[in-house]
């Protein structure tokens, strides 16, 4: 081993010693957004896996909330659980792309109070209280919306054009109209207002930001890892993803099925593309592989609906049902999460670039859920097999979700501010 690495494995484990103070989430965005998103992801799914558990068994006789469950699972996911990670990146991440002075705690503390108290609320009102889904509502929106403000003020002054930047701020002007319109559904009960907010979580916000942020990032990372790795960035290549992906979601929110399966096959084609010319043929590091490892489940993900509306221009029928959106989910957006979670956590805190005992558990647990979910579908007593996958998405993220927390709360191993 390296001198270097002994040293920062001594500071890691000196600063680890310390007494945790809250005060240092403030410190920086990520510590803050992830310190955030960590406790959602971990309160969401404790209350989905009790839900299925007790809706297939009746152990808990929970009260039905007053929108169906399902989609407010969905909504809680796409808009109050991978959000915070998502803002804690992008607010530490968009003033070194573009030149900028860092931002600093009154930026970004309103937005993780907002997206903390936001989902708190939600699960508060799935006890059957309407004016708890306003309020949950109503905070995660404003604070998407000054989040959103304090990037495009940076994007606004900037004398260039980053275009990574500017796609990551347009997905997430998509997640805000997806808010917007799941507010609106709260008022109207129209359910063609959340099926459009719940269409644009996915395909206008999550998978364009995902996307975006492993088309700019993966190379680099593999660059600094793997000597020689030459990686590829091709702007028309993103171009033509969103391109791809923008016609998805008219065709899927116009109940277009039968013809999905020619801009997902294309998805699946170009992701896959990508992944082959960017995964470095060289040895890599545990924390580098689980990167790519982790977006291989993107060209599965969309193979599998380009095979389920292939099936239903054929047939009529969808035979895979939520299979492919847990693939990509589950697959693609949760083992990225761990992955590129872990590696700006343990690089922003002056750690080594390791994976980490914590982080290859629960990467290794989420390939497991990840199979399990896609194979529910088409296994007899589908919603106890939905169940198990829960809870076994709880046990995959608890003990990461709890080794990071404390990075969080501890000071920087290498002594520095941030």
């Amino acid at each position: 081993m390296q001198p270097c690495a002994v040293s920062l494995q001594a500071q890691a484990v000196r600063a680890d010693g310390l007494p945790l103070s809250p005060s240092l989430l403030a410190a920086a965005p990520h510590r803050l957004l992830f310190f955030v998103g960590a406790s959602n992801v971990l309160l969401a799914m404790l209350w989905w896996a009790l839900w299925l558990v007790d809706t297939r068994w009746q152990i808990f006789r929970l009260p039905q909330p007053v929108v169906h469950a399902g989609w407010l699972h969905a909504i809680v996911m796409q808009y109050q659980v991978l959000p915070p990670f998502i803002f804690g990146f992008l607010l530490t991440v968009f003033p070194r792309w573009m030149n900028q002075p860092a931002l600093r705690g009154r930026h970004y503390v309103p937005v993780g109070a907002g997206l903390l108290g936001g989902q708190a609320l939600t699960l508060a009102g799935l006890a059957g209280a309407p004016s708890l889904l306003y309020a949950g509502a109503f905070v995660t929106i404003a604070a998407w919306a000054l989040g959103l403000a304090f990037l495009l003020q940076m994007l606004w002054r900037e004398s260039g054009r980053t275009w990574h930047a500017i796609s990551c701020a347009v997905a997430l002007g998509f997640g805000l109209i997806g808010l917007v319109l799941y507010a609106a559904y709260l008022h109207f009960h129209d359910a063609r207002l959340m099926f459009v907010a719940l269409k644009l979580g996915t395909f206008g916000l999550l998978l364009p930001i995902f996307v975006t942020v492993a088309h700019r990032m993966f190379p680099f990372f593999a660059g600094v890892a793997v000597i020689g790795h030459a990686g590829w960035r091709s702007m028309p290549w993103l171009a033509a993803f969103w391109a791809l992906a923008l016609c998805h979601l008219g065709l899927e929110t116009r109940h277009i099925y039968e013809w999905l399966w020619w801009p997902d096959l294309g998805l699946a084609a170009l992701t896959g593309i990508w992944l082959w010319r960017n995964w470095p043929r060289a040895a890599m590091p545990p924390l580098l592989r689980v990167l790519f490892a982790g977006y291989a489940w993107l060209p599965i993900a969309m193979a599998l609906f380009a095979g389920q509306s292939a099936w239903y221009a054929a047939t009529g029928t969808f035979l895979l049902g939520r299979a492919p959106a847990h693939a990509l989910f589950i697959g693609f957006f949760g083992s990225l999460l761990v992955a590129m979670v872990t590696r700006v956590t343990q690089g922003h805190s002056g750690r080594p670039l390791v994976l980490g005992r914590a982080a290859g558990f629960a990467f290794v647990a989420i390939q497991c859920v990840a199979v399990l979910r896609v194979a529910a579908e088409l296994l007899p007593d589908a919603q106890a097999w939905q169940a198990v996958a829960a809870a076994g998405w709880l046990l995959a993220f608890a003990p990461w979700a709890l080794s990071s927390a404390r990075i969080y709360l501890s000071p920087r191993a290498d002594g520095k501010a941030g």
